[in-house]
């Protein structure tokens, strides 16, 4: 006999886990015949179970009171006591019925003739003695990549004489009372899901198993059907923190979530290939996946094949093998593995020979005796390529670590009698266990590929495939040659170009070193710093002083770490986040329709007493069940009760929202319900967002192109495209500049083959800075982030004979002669003068570079001959940078000066001509800003300014700066310690937010969305929120410990303008936000609900502010002032401020001693004005601002008030910051630290303030506040 069991197609996008049962065939044999002689029988499927399971009068009773949302087509197997045959299946709609034919629901992709081999691949034998029950497992995959997954358990049963089955009812043909059964025959089992939930489904079948052996061979079918239709009836969990537990008499079944929507079902054990094979093999057979090999894995156990192919598949996540993947084969089936393509299959180990010589260019691995061999028809056996060495033995330390037996960890664990709590302790070492190998692999997976971010190019969605292979070390090339090759690493580029935010980028982010986040800030060449030529490992980080509440730095002079290194990846695995159950009601027998909705209705009331009872900080449950009580009330035909729940995800987790099944929902909805739908506001804005969504779904650009150096002459606008694709530099001012450099004397378009002797160049020059091996002596001198950029010929100077080395801070000679040296020649901030000059010697004139410093009174002298020219434009642009680094407080100029010096060196050695040197002068930005437009700096801007930051780096132009937010940092238990940083986020343009650690001012995660609309405003409502408001009317909330938008606010109809946050006694107690159209709304802050909403007589509501239990808000034309409480209209500011100005642009409420003050600017105007509160009718003082065309935001730090402004000098715009006293009403102080207009300000703990420019400079501005 032979019992399938696959999905119910129709409703499999629900998530359920629907199960098509069919029973098999008790085939006649001659019992006289020894079982030896038997030949292998061919098993056959007769009979299909399939959900509804109730009776056609129930169905019909339901459809008619119900609505058509789970109406579909199905397709049809009829089944005949003949072989099944596929093209004898027909549709339910309107094709005839043949006489004796049952229509049955067939899944689309499986196959019920091959199906059968499958699940006896070894064959089917009538055995002379029973055997013990066995379980294995299938995958199937579909030509378009997707997979279902298959369960599969073999049992036994006695047969006497023989006998014949109709439908799998036997008949007898002679019975006889105690007579001992002539021979044995296996019956199987299958259960097909969507989802690979192996040890569930094994522990149902084996419940199953144990069940069936009490009944008699007429009532097995009805044992089987109930429990298919129990099958059917539990639902998928959503992913996230929640498992699903319901009775399977004895066992307690746990069907287990995804850990997030991105993440894989794991419900198998994934340390198996760990305890067959060696962690060095198993990085070789990685290595043959990686580099797509064709693969077959053998076993005498065929669970094995399944399960251990099945751990490879998730040791690579997030990459996904996308060909063949069939990890078992029946003995009909051998043929497969000679298939031409790549492939992973399995088969038993008795075909090892059979397999290893008749197919060419396998690579065979033996599960059971850990080997990993070539097939015997290849001439030569192909090498399978080391994995990188570091990645490699990093993941062989992990995997030594780990504790792989369970009895181990029963030693000192007390005896158990109860079997529920046995298997909750296995489960429990299993999920921890499990937890360990996927760090263990996902660590190896970015250790290998961490690098490839370095030489993509986003704008253009360009790999410099090339380059990347040129920067691996010598034995890693053969590996990354053949994986770069691959469709897995072309998916992978995909993924990374559109900055996906999946598990490779969570711990590639997580395990940055502050050398990996400094070079996001400034894009310098790539060269080794001296730390990593000396080789060593910086053993420990300064360790942080472990305060509730970390603060930021003293920022004297803010440089790049001493010691940058990546976190330790043999770091100890954090506990996994805890997992809670619940526990699905009991099924009920007879399966009528009452039974289900008596089901069905128990469910939803279980649900909802759940989220009665839950927490409202328990956000992450929440969202669970409002889920899975949403899918119910969808069975139920409650199809507005399901969007409601639906609905609520928004404030409880965005990231598991159905979308396809909302949309589905509404498409069908009847009228009437329709009509219900739009009378309320939440499910009418709800309906409207997923039906936008649909009409505005765009395919997303995912191709990947490789650099390749031009073949036809250039114009700038491809120049500049072409350079930005190479690597090379991506600011697009720096690149016009070297096409001018480079189309010196010519035509302004640049050929082909001066682009390459460019491009050569350039990198000809990076590949020797990396062979640069300067002595210990010699490094002990510099610091451990220098670089050695450029080294000059050998060279007689006054300090002695040697090369001339150029870091990114000095210049030094590298002595030669028995034991090279360091000399120092000049830090670039302590230059004086530099001169190009000649000295006599005998009849010639010898070119010298003269170099003076300020704090030596020789005067360095090199005789540089032909590079004396070169090295004289290089030592001005460096000092002029630094000089303009230090008075400006931003270190990026420094970088930018370095950036400009290699591109002379590269456009000198690639025009080799006379024009070359004034050709690469074209590229002295910083010294001709220096000589043409000197820059002074005011002593007061000096001081105050601390330092200067560019979110906008890496970017191909600057990005104004809208919003700015300061949050502290707290130690929480549940954090890493870095994680505890204060932070700055920073709003760009179309919704992008960079965010940057406050504590070093290195950029922590360089960009994510919120939207596609302008950003308006952010605040901290609690420590682990930061909520932001957009022009879209959505109000996002970060998670500020994952660093993940998970919820969001739809109340608003307008664009959001301002939140503002109600502390009582310290702690937050309720969030108000505005919008443009006039509506306030108070929130409260833990559950997310509504608490109050008013709508103002007007709109142009553009900031709000509370004090006092009191509303401020602020509209073009007055100020409203309401009670927090009641929202009750308590003021309307207006009269007294009609000869002032047209509109409000800006204001700010400051309490002094006796009274409030209204501080206020207007559109348009240079002065701020200032009330008395509690005296509107007098006149208001006035504060002039000198050089000042508008005033665009202002904060109160201390008893300051600090303003950002827009004003002109010498007919371009630049913004100034006013410090004006609250006490005086006099400005204290005129800073000047921008190049374009102020945008935003906000205070870092009264102690800085920092202010952001627009898109013309777009960066920010640290303050110290006196």
């Amino acid at each position: 006999m032979l019992i399938l069991n696959a999905w119910k197609e129709k409703i499999s996008y629900l998530g359920f886990l629907p199960f098509l049962i069919q029973r098999g065939l008790l085939v006649r044999c001659d019992t006289q015949r020894k079982p030896r002689s038997l030949l292998p029988l061919d098993p056959e499927v007769l009979s299909v179970f399939v959900p509804p399971f109730i009776s056609r009068d129930d169905i019909h009773s339901t459809n008619t009171s119900g609505n058509n949302f789970n109406r579909g087509k199905r397709r049809s197997f009829r089944k005949k006591k003949e072989r099944p045959k596929l093209e004898n299946a027909k549709t339910l709609n309107g094709d005839q019925k043949a006489p004796g034919t049952e229509d049955i629901t067939v899944p689309k992709d499986i196959d019920l003739i091959g199906l059968p081999q499958l699940c006896f691949p070894g064959g089917l034998f009538i055995t002379a003695e029973p055997r013990e029950d066995h379980i294995h497992f299938l995958v199937f995959t579909d030509v378009c990549g997707n997979r279902t997954y298959g369960v599969v358990a073999q049992y036994y049963q006695p047969i006497q004489d023989g006998c014949i089955a109709s439908n799998g009812q036997a008949q007898w043909e002679s019975v006889r009372a105690g007579k001992k059964p002539g021979c044995f025959v296996p019956l199987a089992i299958c259960v097909i899901s969507r989802y690979p939930y192996f040890n569930a489904l094994k522990d149902c079948l084996s419940c199953l198993l144990v069940q069936l052996r009490s009944f008699k061979d007429l009532d097995v079918d009805d044992h089987i059907k109930e429990f298919a239709a129990k099958l059917f009836l539990i639902p998928s969990p959503p992913p996230g923190p929640l498992h699903l537990v319901f009775n399977m008499k004895p066992l307690q079944i746990i069907i287990p979530s995804q850990e997030d929507p991105d993440s894989p079902v794991i419900d198998l054990d994934l340390h198996l290939p760990l305890l067959c094979f060696k962690p060095e093999q198993v990085l070789q057979i990685m290595t043959c996946i990686l580099t797509e090999r064709k693969m077959v894995f053998f076993s005498s156990d065929w669970a094995l094949l399944t399960l251990v192919a099945e751990c490879f598949m998730l040791y690579l996540h997030p990459l996904q093998w996308q060909h063949t993947f069939v990890p078992l084969l029946s003995r009909h089936m051998l043929d497969f593995v000679m298939a031409p393509t790549s492939f992973l299959m399995g088969c038993h180990a008795d075909h090892f020979e059979e397999v290893s010589t008749e197919a060419e260019d396998l690579i065979l691995i033996n599960i059971d005796d850990g080997n990993i061999s070539h097939s015997r028809m290849v001439e030569e056996e192909p090498e399978i390529p080391d994995v990188p060495a570091q990645a490699a033995e990093t993941f062989k330390k992990r995997a030594e670590s780990l504790q792989l037996h369970y009895d181990l960890e029963l030693c000192h664990l007390r005896a158990t009698t109860d079997l529920g709590e046995l298997q909750m302790r296995r489960r429990a070492w299993q999920q921890k266990l499990n937890t360990e190998v996927q760090q263990m692999t996902l660590q190896l997976i970015v250790n290998i590929f961490r690098e490839v971010k370095d030489h993509l190019n986003y704008e253009h969605r360009v790999f410099n495939s090339e380059e990347f292979l040129k920067t691996r070390a010598i034995g890693d090339q053969p590996f990354y040659g053949k994986v770069l090759e691959t469709y897995m690493f072309h998916s992978f580029l995909k993924a990374r170009l559109n900055r996906k935010m999946d598990a490779f980028a969570r711990l590639e982010l997580s395990t940055q070193s502050e050398e990996d986040r400094f070079n996001l800030m400034f894009r310098t060449p790539r060269r080794l710093t001296m730390e990593k030529m000396a080789s060593k490992r910086f053993n420990s980080q300064n360790i942080i002083n472990r305060r509730m509440v970390i603060s930021m730095p003293n920022l004297q002079d803010i440089k790049l770490p001493e010691s940058p290194t990546r976190r330790s990846s043999l770091r100890r695995i954090e506990p996994s986040k805890s997992v809670s159950t619940f526990k699905i009601p009991e099924i009920h027998f007879p399966l009528m329709s009452h039974c289900v909705h008596s089901y069905y209705t128990e469910f939803f009331n279980h649900l909802s007493k759940a989220i009665n009872t839950l927490p409202p900080d328990n956000s992450a449950l929440l969202a669970r069940y409002f889920y899975l009580r949403g899918l119910i009330s969808l069975m139920q035909g409650k199809l507005l009760n399901a969007l409601s729940d639906f609905q609520n995800l928004d404030k409880t987790d965005l990231r598991i929202f159905p979308t396809e099944l909302v949309r589905k929902i509404v498409e069908t909805l009847p009228p009437s319900e329709r009509f219900q739908a739009d009378r309320k506001p939440e499910l009418k804005r709800l309906i409207s967002l997923v039906m936008e969504q649909q009409r505005e779904v765009t395919k997303i650009d995912d191709h990947v192109k490789h650099f390749e150096l031009p073949k036809t002459h250039m114009q700038l606008d491809d120049f500049v495209k072409r350079i930005q694709e190479s690597g090379i530099v991506r600011d697009i001012d720096t690149i016009h500049r070297l096409f001018d450099a480079l189309t010196v004397g010519q035509q302004k378009q640049i050929d082909p083959e001066t682009f390459r002797d460019f491009y050569n160049y350039w990198k000809e020059t990076e590949a020797e800075a990396q062979e640069v091996n300067l002595p210990p002596a010699v490094i002990e001198h510099l610091d451990k982030n220098e670089c050695v950029y450029k080294l000059s010929c050998s060279v007689k100077t006054n300090y002695g004979v040697g090369k001339i080395a150029l870091t990114q801070k000095r210049l030094f000679l590298l002595t030669e002669g028995g034991r090279p040296g360091y000399v120092h020649i000049a830090a670039f901030r302590d230059i004086e003068d530099v001169k190009n000059t000649t000295v006599a010697f005998l009849l010639l004139r010898i070119p010298t570079l003269r170099i003076e410093t300020i704090y030596k009174k020789q005067v360095f002298e090199a005789n540089l001959k032909t590079e004396c020219d070169l090295w004289y434009l290089i030592v001005k642009e460096m000092w002029a940078g630094k000089k303009m680094a230090d008075d400006h407080k931003d270190p990026q100029y420094i970088q930018q000066a370095l950036t400009n010096v290699l591109l002379m060196d590269a456009v000198v050695g690639a025009l080799q001509s006379s024009k070359a040197i004034y050709a690469a002068s074209k590229l002295s930005y910083f010294d001709r800003m220096k000589n043409e437009v000197p820059m002074m700096i005011p002593k007061t801007t000096s001081e105050t300014l601390k330092h200067k930051i560019n979110p906008s780096a890496g970017e191909t132009f600057p990005q104004a700066i809208d919003v700015l937010l300061y949050t502290p940092g707290h130690l929480d238990i549940s954090e890493r310690p870095d994680n505890a940083h204060p932070k700055l986020w920073c709003a760009l343009n179309e919704g992008k937010v960079v965010v940057f650690d406050a504590s070093t001012w290195t950029i922590q995660q360089h960009c994510f969305r919120m939207g596609r609309c302008k950003l308006t405003c952010m605040v901290m409502v609690e420590q682990s929120q930061v909520w932001i408001g957009s022009q879209d009317s959505i109000i996002y909330i970060i998670n500020t410990h994952s660093m993940s938008c998970n919820k969001q606010l739809n109340d608003h109809h307008s664009d959001i303008t301002d939140i503002v946050v109600e502390k009582k006694n310290g702690i937050p107690s309720e969030a108000y936000s505005s919008s443009l159209d006039g509506t306030v709304i108070a929130w409260n802050i833990s559950t997310l609900k509504v608490n109050r909403a008013f709508q103002l007589p007007c709109q142009n509501l553009t900031s709000i502010k509370l004090h006092n239990e009191q509303l401020w808000c602020c509209t073009g034309s007055c100020i409203f002032v309401m009670s927090t409480y009641e929202f009750r209209l308590q003021m309307k500011i207006e009269q007294h401020l009609k000869d002032v100005c047209s509109y409000f642009l800006c204001f700010q409420l400051f309490p002094e001693v006796l009274h409030l003050n209204l501080w206020a600017s207007y559109s348009g105007s240079s002065d701020l004005y200032i009330w008395n509160t509690k005296d509107f009718a007098s006149t208001p003082q006035k504060i002039h601002l000198q050089d000042c065309s508008e005033i665009t935001c202002m904060i109160q730090v201390k008893n300051q008030m600090w303003v950002g402004s827009s004003g002109t000098s010498q007919g371009k715009i630049k913004g100034k910051i006013y410090v004006i006293s609250a006490e005086k009403k006099t400005v204290e102080k005129e800073l000047f630290g921008h190049a374009d207009t102020v945008k935003a300000l906000c205070s870092a703990e009264d102690r800085y303030v920092l202010s952001g420019a627009g898109k013309e400079e777009g960066k920010i501005a640290i303050w110290k506040v006196e």
